[in-house]
C-alpha cells in the first residue's frame, strides 16, 4: 500500500482531533506539523479545549520523527508531505490554501472555508485552476454516520416524500476555548451562525440541494462581542416543505452538546437525538438503522479515511462533497447572516 503523507497546520481541537485519526488510519502518516505555539510542536496539547468529542488531551501527542515548523508557509514550501490540512482560525484559512495549491498539494481545510465572499471567491479560482489537485473541507455532518444513513434512506424512497424537517446544533459556550479566544470575535469566527450553524445549513442543501432564499432570526452579543450567537433559519425550496434548522453556543458550558433532527416523511419520522438514532414508522415499528462501520466512528474519522484514500489512489474526491457543493453551503450561510441581520427574507445568488 502506497503511504499518504499529512502536513498539518494547526495543532487546536480539530488539528489534534485529525492527528489522532491520521495515527489511526492504515497507510497513513502525519510527515509535518506546524504551530505557532511552541509548546503544541512537543506534542502538548494539554490546554486544548473543545466542545464535542476529542481524545485525552493530557496525553501528549507522539511527535516522534515528525518535522515540525512554527511558520507554517516555510512548512509547505519543505515539505514532501501529500496533503496540507488546514486548521487553523478561519481568516487564515485563504492565505494556506492558496499556497498549498500553488505547491502543489491537496489540500484538506476545516470549516468554515473563509470568512466571507470576497475569500470565497478567491478560493474557487484557485480550486479550479488546481488542475490534478483534490481539494475538500471539513463538512463533517454529511459523512457522520447516522446523518449519512438519513439521506440514504430518504434518497431510496423506504420512507416517502419528506414534508418537514428540523435540524439542531446546540453548543455549550466556547468562549475561553481557543487561541486568543477568537471564537469570541465576530470579525475572525463570524458567530455560531457561522462556525457552527453552518454544519446544519450545509446538511440541508447536501439533503436538499440549493434553496431559493432564507428567512433567519438571530441574537447577537450573548457571548460574543457582537456575533450572532443564536440563529434560526427556514430555507425556502418552494414546494410547501418546511426546512428549518437552529443552532448557538450561548449555553452555560456544564450544559451538553446538542446535535439533532426530526424529519417527518410521508411513511416514517427519522430521528437522532439523546435517545439515539431511530426510524418511527407509521405503523407503530420502531427501527434502528445500521450505520456502518464502527472501526470510523465519527464523520472526521469517515472524511479523513475517505480523502487519504482518494489522494492514495488518484480518484477525484465526490463522496459526500464536490468544491462547488462547498462553495454552495457557505454562499446560504452568508445569505442567513444577512436575513438576521436585515430582518428580511433574503434570495440566495449562487455564482
Amino acid at each position: 500500500m502506497k503511504e499518504v503523507k499529512a502536513a498539518l497546520i494547526g495543532l487546536g481541537f480539530m488539528g489534534s482531533t485529525h492527528f489522532r485519526i491520521y495515527n489511526e488510519l492504515a497507510g497513513v502518516r502525519v510527515a509535518a506539523v506546524a504551530d505557532i505555539d511552541p509548546v503544541k510542536l512537543t506534542g502538548d496539547i494539554s490546554k486544548v479545549i473543545g466542545n464535542i468529542g476529542g481524545g485525552d488531551n493530557s496525553v501528549p501527542l507522539d511527535m516522534t520523527g515528525i518535522a515540525t515548523y512554527e511558520n507554517a508557509f516555510e512548512m509547505i514550501a519543505e515539505t514532501d508531505a501529500d496533503i496540507i490540512d488546514i486548521c487553523v482560525p478561519t481568516p487564515l484559512h485563504t492565505q494556506y490554501l492558496l499556497a498549498a495549491l500553488k505547491a502543489g498539494k491537496h489540500v484538506f481545510c476545516e470549516k468554515p472555508l473563509c470568512r466571507n465572499l470576497e475569500q470565497l471567491a478567491e478560493i474557487r479560482e484557485a480550486v479550479k485552476a488546481a488542475d490534478g489537485l483534490f481539494f475538500n473541507a471539513g463538512m463533517c455532518v454529511r459523512a457522520w454516520p447516522e446523518y449519512d444513513t438519513a439521506v440514504k434512506l430518504i434518497k431510496s424512497g423506504a420512507v416517502g416524500e419528506v414534508k418537514s424537517a428540523l435540524f439542531r446544533r446546540l453548543s455549550p459556550s466556547v468562549d475561553g476555548n481557543a487561541w486568543n479566544n477568537w471564537f469570541m470575535k465576530e470579525e475572525m469566527a463570524g458567530g455560531a451562525a457561522l462556525d457552527l450553524h453552518l454544519h446544519d445549513t450545509d446538511f440541508v442543501c447536501h439533503l436538499f440541494g440549493r434553496p431559493h432564499a432564507v428567512s433567519s432570526f438571530g441574537v447577537r452579543g450573548v457571548v460574543s462581542d457582537k456575533g450572532i450567537d443564536h440563529i434560526m433559519t427556514a430555507y425556502d425550496y418552494g414546494d410547501g416543505k418546511l426546512i428549518t434548522a437552529e443552532g448557538g453556543w450561548c449555553a452555560p458550558n456544564n450544559v451538553p452538546f446538542e446535535m439533532s433532527f426530526q424529519i417527518i416523511c410521508e411513511k416514517a419520522a427519522v430521528k437522532l437525538d439523546a435517545a439515539g438514532f431511530h426510524v418511527y414508522w407509521n405503523d407503530g415499528k420502531i427501527e434502528t438503522p445500521d450505520t456502518g462501520d464502527a472501526a470510523l466512528p465519527t464523520g472526521w474519522h469517515r472524511e479523513l479515511e475517505y480523502f487519504t484514500a482518494c489522494v492514495r489512489d488518484n480518484v477525484t474526491p465526490d463522496r459526500w462533497q464536490n468544491p462547488d457543493s462547498i462553495f454552495d453551503s457557505l454562499t446560504v450561510v452568508m445569505a442567513e447572516i444577512e436575513s438576521a441581520t436585515e430582518k428580511k427574507t433574503v434570495e440566495v445568488k449562487y455564482v
